[in-house]
């Protein structure tokens, strides 16, 4: 059901493993803490679901998730202990899962469910700083292993709709994500310059040319070296197609580990 106000679209780089509960790590994020605890504050109107395309979820086909009370995922490997059981108890959606299969049915698109699948870091990072308490329901999308820019792009145009039924769709990965890079100033030039042709794109006033930068990412400046395996930019291809119309901004910026992440956001 349409409402009046039609909600952003937004893409989070989301950073490392679960740094807000580590200290020294959560220090090395405060930019990235602070803007996403004022985000909320920006919105037209409080969401009645949030939808997330993560960076640690694909899948052979697209999946939805349905657990009316989704279990978390641990997703990381050698950090404290105490990190293996922070809680996010935002419930699912069963009802938004069901809506996002007959969107996507429209465009001819099949969708699996998963009534297992729970939160992984990429969702509940940063879902935790904007909305501690929780209390907006949440339901994931998968990626397809395809990793197909194009076919994001679509699978998020078909989504769009639900920007006018309360939703708001977020994209969660990085726009840099080599593993290898992180911590190394002689990466720091590359994840800039590769931000800066993702930033010209989604700030393109045409969606048509948007799209095709996009799709076309790998033409970027470092593009492989920035992204060996584009698990963490294919949510931007998502959000990018939810976008529509719609220009986007880069809302924030944060420099972390010698590499700078962005995030974005399309009103």
């Amino acid at each position: 059901m349409k409402q009046n106000i039609k909600l952003p679209v937004v893409f989070i780089s989301h950073g490392g493993g679960p740094w807000p509960y580590i200290e020294d790590m959560r220090q090395r994020f405060a930019a990235t803490e602070a803007e996403l605890a004022k985000l909320p504050a920006s919105l037209p109107a409080k969401p009645k679901a949030i939808l997330v395309i993560t960076g640690h979820w694909e899948e052979p086909q697209f999946t939805v998730s349905t657990a009316q009370q989704p279990p978390m995922v641990y997703d990381y490997f050698g950090f404290p202990e105490h990190t293996y059981h922070v809680q996010y108890p935002a419930a699912g959606n069963p009802a938004l899962a069901k809506r996002v299969g007959e969107l996507l049915a429209l465009s001819g698109v099949n969708v699996l469910e998963d009534a297992q699948r729970g939160f992984d870091h990429g969702v509940f990072v940063p879902l935790m700083l904007m909305y501690p308490h929780a209390d907006i329901p949440v339901v994931m999308l998968s990626m397809k292993t395809t990793y197909d820019p194009l076919e994001h792009i679509k699978l998020g145009e078909a989504l769009a709709p639900l920007r006018e039924e309360g939703v708001l769709i977020v994209g969660s990965g990085l726009t840099y994500h080599n593993m290898r890079g992180f911590g190394r100033p002689a990466s720091f030039e590359p994840s800039v310059q590769f931000e800066q042709y993702l930033y010209e794109a989604i700030a393109n006033s045409s969606p048509q040319q948007r799209n095709q930068a996009l799709v076309d990412w790998e033409q970027a400046p470092f593009a492989r070296l920035v992204h060996p395996r584009e698990d963490h930019l294919i949510p931007l291809m998502v959000v990018a197609g939810a976008a529509t119309d719609s220009v986007g901004e880069r809302i924030f910026t944060d420099t972390v580990f010698d590499v700078v992440m962005a995030s974005y956001r399309f009103d």
